[in-house]
């Protein structure tokens, strides 16, 4: 289980939701609709701030992108790495 943040990844949600240094970035996990993922029917949702225990994350330009203990499952069997192309943010899952 690995989670990864790129720099230009990072940096486009510092634009796009108008992050500053010691913000937090919850991803967590919802049923349909969102971010399309490797586990069938589910995807990703994503706010700021902090809730629950922070389980697994990476800090990158000052900015925490997590997972929290209700969610950490989601990447119990991937890596999961944030890019960005194509000028959005990509995720690319690999099983670890």
């Amino acid at each position: 289980m690995k989670f990864e943040v790129s720099k230009e990844a990072a940096q486009w949600y510092i634009d796009e939701m108008e992050l500053k240094q010691g913000d937090y970035v919850q991803f967590y996990v919802k049923l349909y609709g969102g971010i399309p993922t490797v586990h069938p029917n589910y995807s990703l949702g994503v706010e700021v701030g902090k809730e629950g225990e922070v389980i697994i994350k990476d800090v990158v330009e000052g900015v925490t992108f997590y997972f929290n203990n209700q969610d950490a499952w989601f990447l119990e069997e991937y890596d999961m790495k944030i890019v960005v192309a194509n000028g959005e943010a990509d995720f690319i899952f690999t099983k670890s």
